[in-house]
């Protein structure tokens, strides 16, 4: 009797849990789940886990840090840079004549070590502002200092902090040789009361579906011009074995300058906007406000888009619709709309 009351209950058991494994409950997870499903803690991870706001890449716990945007120098005597292939995001526009410099925007991974640190500018501050970043740099046009010293940003820079926070290598000259750690960002943070488990609002990110369904051209190289002076013209080659696509300056492949690991990015977004000289010095004042036209280049394909200034970043846009990005690393060229992309930017098929 003991023994049939045993299997009774086993039976019913059974026939309960494969009704609650049934057709209803199967793949209900979302492929691009960010945060926690209905009536699950919100700082809970589900099986899938979340991703980071810059890259798009899975990452096990819900991501807190603020975003760190650091000026970067171009110089040729400022090659190759330190910690500029960990940047989610790099921006690349002309500082002064037709010079560039990048701003790199850390927040998946922050190096030990970035730099050569260079002086900013407006509107790099405006791209910064709009990732929420702590924004570092050594020096300042005028029109940037004014946003520095009212307190436009949170933001370190080497004019007060040279030779303690920020430190001067002895193998360049200045001012190609200004580095900050993360531990010093970390530290000038702290001295000045600066929140850093802000983080930015993620971009938007395609799905492995809608990554593989991109439309456009075949172009397995870009080649960027900014000038007459090819150091600082850039290319992108397009890796099919890594789906990612390198960087070159003036033909040499952009690499770390202590692990030798190369810029490699899932995105690379060229736009052109309306550039004016400011100043006797070749400083530039960029409209990234009123949109324009630009390249998108993602798996090896192209396609002519528009871009927009939305909430203080540079998206690409087709119609009323924004285009989501390959979960990865992200590099934009913003080139002057004279002479545009037509004539600054070549295209080809390998």
């Amino acid at each position: 009797m003991k023994k049939s009351l045993i299997l009774i209950l086993a039976a019913v058991f059974l026939f309960i849990t494969a009704c609650s494994n049934g057709p209803e409950d199967a793949g209900t997870h979302d492929e691009n789940h960010q945060g926690g499903d209905a009536g699950k803690d919100e700082d809970s991870v589900d099986e899938l886990g979340y991703t980071y706001p810059l890259s798009g890449l899975a990452v096990d716990k819900k991501s807190s840090e603020r975003a760190i945007a650091v000026m970067v120098n171009n110089h040729p005597k400022a090659r190759p840079q330190t910690g500029l292939a960990d940047a989610d995001i790099v921006y690349e526009a002309l500082a002064e004549g037709e010079v560039t410099r990048f701003l790199a925007i850390f927040q998946s991974k922050v190096p030990k070590m970035i730099g050569p640190v260079r002086s900013s500018r407006d509107y790099y501050i405006e791209l910064a502002k709009g990732y929420n970043s702590l924004y570092l740099a050594h020096g300042y046009s005028p029109e940037a200092k004014k946003l520095l010293t009212e307190g436009y940003i949170d933001n370190l820079n080497g004019m007060q902090y040279d030779g303690t926070l920020f430190q001067r290598s002895s193998e360049r000259q200045a001012p190609h040789n200004s580095y900050i750690s993360y531990s010093n960002i970390l530290k000038g943070a702290e001295q000045n009361n600066f929140q850093m488990d802000e983080p930015p609002n993620s971009l938007i990110f395609l799905n492995d579906n809608e990554a593989q369904q991109i439309q456009g051209e075949e172009a397995n190289k870009i080649s960027i011009y900014y000038g007459s002076n090819p150091q600082y013209n850039s290319l992108f080659f397009y890796d099919k074995d890594t789906e990612k696509y390198s960087r070159y300056s003036n033909g040499e492949k952009t690499v770390d300058y202590e692990s030798g690991m190369p810029v490699a990015v899932s995105n690379v977004f060229v736009i052109e906007a309306a550039h004016h000289t400011v100043d006797s010095k070749g400083r530039r004042d960029i409209d990234l406000q009123s949109g324009g036209i630009g390249y998108l280049l993602q798996k090896g394909k192209v396609r002519k888009v528009e871009w927009k200034n939305i909430d203080g970043r540079i998206l690409p846009v087709e119609g009323d619709r924004q285009i989501g990005f390959i979960p990865g690393k992200t590099w934009i060229n913003i080139i002057p709309s004279d002479p545009g992309l037509n004539a600054a930017v070549s295209l080809e098929t390998q």
